[in-house]
């Protein structure tokens, strides 16, 4: 028997209940907390390498279809990654994915198109998970988070990647209304690769390596970066931001990702401070999401522009 409103709409609803329980608890000391000067400085560079991690993961799609075997062609696929990644926001967390697919499909086909939009969130799953063992051995997590790896394996990958690609396919043209026509179905599910990514999930770690870089000047704010060793935050961040990923909720993560970092952390650090990080890093992705949208936008005009006036 399914829930009322689904499982995301619950899931939702309890994440962002208990971070609502967590501010009304902590409301004195995040009345306390004040920024500085050097802090708003912190927070300028929090949001620049939150934008940079963005252009990484855009260049890490990009390897991803090139490894798929396809050559990106007129595709700009760095434009269109960074232009539709704001879609997520949207409800049903899957407008990003239409948009990539639509444009990339005409060029490569209907199933490199879905591969490269379902295989890429696998591979930031697993990079994120394979930054977790350098916070130690933390009751044995550090002994079970490289095991999503092994999904990536052929043996394991191409079947799923078959499965999810039909499901996917399905829930595309019944969710695209708009569109002129449906996504054919293609002429060959999976990847069609016997070989592991390593190339595409080196990609991943270091753009989970640049996302992590946002969250830690944000730790700069409000002082909190001495409060573990950076290998600890490193851990922390990476298993809830993975959660934030995978588990079904608002679009972007919205609540998952700060629930499991103060339901991880908020013991071992002042929960406050750590309150506040969380919230102003999650201010400061969206800006950075904001802002790389906006720049494709703004350069697509301008050189429209360019061309009208220099033809």
């Amino acid at each position: 028997m399914s829930l009322p409103g689904g499982l995301k709409l619950w899931v939702t609803l309890l994440t962002l209940s208990f971070v609502a329980w967590a501010m009304a608890g902590q409301a004195a000391g995040l009345r306390t907390l004040t920024i500085s000067a050097l802090g708003w400085c912190w927070m300028m560079l929090a949001l620049g390498l939150s934008w940079l991690s963005l252009l990484v993961n855009a260049l890490s799609w990009r390897v991803l279809v090139l490894w798929l075997g396809h050559g990106t062609g007129p595709i700009p696929l760095v434009p269109i990654y960074l232009g539709s990644n704001l879609l997520k926001y949207l409800p049903g967390g899957i407008w990003h994915f239409v948009k990539r697919v639509r444009l990339l499909a005409p060029s490569i086909g209907t199933g490199p198109a879905l591969v490269s939009v379902l295989l890429e969130p696998m591979l930031m799953a697993v990079a994120a998970m394979l930054w977790v063992p350098f916070g130690g051995f933390q009751g044995g997590l550090a002994l079970l988070t490289p095991l999503p790896a092994l999904l990536l394996l052929p043996r394991w990958r191409e079947p799923l990647l078959r499965r999810l690609e039909r499901q996917r396919l399905r829930q595309l043209n019944r969710v695209d209304h708009d569109a002129s026509e449906p996504l054919t179905e293609p002429e060959q599910y999976g990847s069609g690769r016997e070989a592991y990514p390593w190339g595409p999930l080196l990609a991943e770690l270091l753009f989970v390596a640049c996302r992590f870089s946002g969250f830690w000047a944000c730790l700069q704010v409000f002082g909190l970066n001495q409060a573990l060793p950076i290998t600890g935050w490193l851990a922390a961040f990476a298993l809830a931001w993975t959660a934030g990923l995978v588990v079904p909720a608002a679009p972007g993560g919205l609540g998952v990702f700060e629930a499991v970092l103060l339901l991880r952390l908020g013991q071992s650090v002042p929960e406050a401070p750590l309150l506040a990080v969380a919230l102003s890093y999650r201010l400061v992705a969206t800006l950075a999401d904001v802002l790389a949208a906006g720049g494709v936008w703004a350069d697509r005009v301008l050189t429209k522009r360019w061309l009208v006036f220099n033809p």
